[in-house]
């Protein structure tokens, strides 16, 4: 899909990963084209898919969500049945901000942020317990992070 795009299409993403509060006008002065054909790029590329949606990237530690886990989930029943609906439970849950199926020892991983150590453990006793049999879990504590980016390296091969 990346050969469908071209250099303007690649920098005009590359430039709304950075902010995408920029207006077409501001892209087109930095593309040195005109707001028109940026304005039309940015509408194919949203109804082509390439650009999901616009958030704001929020500071959890200001908003006081900065117990921030790894969840390691097991299921006891690992029919497709099982898996399907834990998915499509846990997805529903607000804390989960990530969720991923996985191959080796566990089913899924979790990125899982809450206040506090008393709110994750009504989050694991009272939510994540209540959806399916669980055989086991593994917290993992974010002690710091390193690295939080959200933007795709696209273009920078």
């Amino acid at each position: 899909m990346l050969n469908q795009l071209d250099e303007t299409d690649i920098r005009i993403l590359q430039l709304l990963q950075e902010n995408a509060r920029l207006t077409g006008q501001e892209i087109g002065l930095k593309l040195n084209k005109t707001t028109t054909p940026i304005n039309n790029r940015i509408r194919s590329l949203q109804e082509r898919g390439y650009i999901k949606k616009y958030v704001a990237v929020l500071d959890h530690e200001k908003l006081e969500l900065d117990f921030m886990t790894f969840t390691h989930v097991q299921l006891k029943d690992h029919s497709q049945h099982s898996l399907s609906h834990f998915e499509s439970e846990i997805i529903k849950l607000p804390e989960v901000l990530e969720c991923y199926h996985l191959t080796g020892d566990f089913d899924f991983i979790l990125k899982v942020t809450v206040k506090d150590r008393k709110e994750y453990h009504d989050f694991l006793m009272n939510r994540l317990f209540a959806i399916i049999a669980i055989g086991k879990v593994e917290t993992k504590l974010v002690m710091k992070a390193a690295k939080t980016e959200t933007a795709l390296p696209i273009g920078k091969q």
